[in-house]
């Protein structure tokens, strides 16, 4: 049963012998970043390259549902992509419109 599981994947049209399989493979690395930056302070976060992250994502997630074959592998990248961009984002806002700002006094 698991040798034919593997067959079934290798011969997939988005299997491992075809760039379909390998372009979202390594997509996978962004999203990987994105969340060793979960680490950073909010205040160094990139409004533009999270809301790149974040609509790639959820554009990419829609696509990877209409296309035939179905490329799982892509519309889990790209789910992971939307997530860690929306949570980078939502990081960010917290911290520049909601976060208590300590008054420094003036020195006379």
């Amino acid at each position: 049963m698991a040798a034919s599981k593997i067959q079934a994947l290798w011969n997939h049209p988005a299997g491992p012998k075809t760039i379909h399989f390998w372009a979202p493979t390594f997509k996978w690395g962004i999203s990987i970043a994105n969340v060793a930056d979960f680490a950073k302070p909010p205040e160094k976060i990139s409004y533009p390259q999270q809301v790149a992250v974040a609509c790639t994502g959820l554009i990419w997630s829609r696509y990877s549902t209409v296309i035939t074959p179905k490329n799982w592998n892509l519309f889990s990248v790209n789910v992971a992509m939307a997530g860690t961009g929306i949570y980078q984002l939502s990081r960010k806002i917290r911290h520049d419109y909601f976060s208590e700002v300590e008054e420094v006094p003036a020195k006379e």
